[in-house]
């Protein structure tokens, strides 16, 4: 089943692994679309899990340009590489140290001294990337952005009331603390920076996103209300967080 409501686009299938299997369809077909420098923004948690592993399998790897493609992320907890609660490191153990050169591997640098060191320096290296030290909106920084969406409507690690939420020039900043587990401080990027995308893909299942997902779709004062891409943005869901049959 798929809507559309103002600039975002819905759809809902029947499971988590068939959001899995339309989202990589959504991310090779970005990929393919550019035939220069592919940038993809990941996400953390557990919801991009089946995407990853999809990404990393016999079947999908040779339909992905993995020379050419480069992978940031939008949020990190900080802590250290090794930390399994990493987001990077775990992407990297399902697909990445396997399908990508390491040099197209873009970590948030959490062995900074503090957050928001980190913050800027992954800000410099995402602007030496893009090759400009501000947003051009007719020249996305990413050709797709995944996103996920918390018990509390969060998503990347913009908190509901954060200061962070308000940002308006700066690509990334330190988050102080967390509103949910792991509580510990994160670097995220901010809303403009998630905004500079070709598109913005959520990807949300399960029962337990029920209640969030219909306060967000209702139109809610969340993080996972306000961002949006310039681009498309698009929901993935599954029947059980929709709250009804695909």
């Amino acid at each position: 089943m798929t809507s559309a409501k103002g600039d975002r686009r819905f759809q809902v299938l029947p499971d988590a692994q068939a959001v899995a299997t339309e989202a990589a369809a959504h991310l090779i077909a970005r990929i393919t679309e550019n035939r220069m420098r592919p940038a993809i923004c990941l996400t953390g948690g557990s919801g991009p899990k089946a995407l990853y592993a999809l990404l990393g399998s016999p079947d999908y790897r040779s339909r992905v340009a993995w020379d050419r493609v480069h992978w940031f992320i939008g949020d990190e907890r900080f802590v250290s590489p090794d930390d399994r609660r990493n987001n990077m490191t775990i992407a990297r153990e399902i697909f990445l140290n396997r399908c990508s050169p390491p040099d197209n591997v873009h970590p948030i640098p959490t062995h900074a001294r503090d957050p928001d060191t980190a913050a800027r320096h992954y800000e410099h290296d995402l602007q030496t990337f893009y090759g400009a030290r501000h947003l051009d909106a007719a020249r996305p920084l990413f050709d797709l952005v995944l996103m996920g969406l918390g018990p509390d409507g969060h998503t990347a690690s913009l908190f509901p009331g954060d200061k962070a939420l308000e940002e308006t020039k700066r690509w990334v900043v330190g988050v102080d603390s967390a509103n949910v587990e792991p509580f510990v401080p994160r670097v995220t990027l901010t809303l403009p920076a998630l905004a500079s995308s070709r598109e913005m893909l959520f990807l949300v299942t399960g029962e337990t996103k029920r209640d969030i997902l219909s306060k967000v779709m209702a139109g809610a004062d969340l993080p996972g209300t306000r961002v949006h891409s310039n681009g498309v943005t698009t929901w993935l869901t599954d029947a059980a967080a929709a709250g009804r049959t695909a």
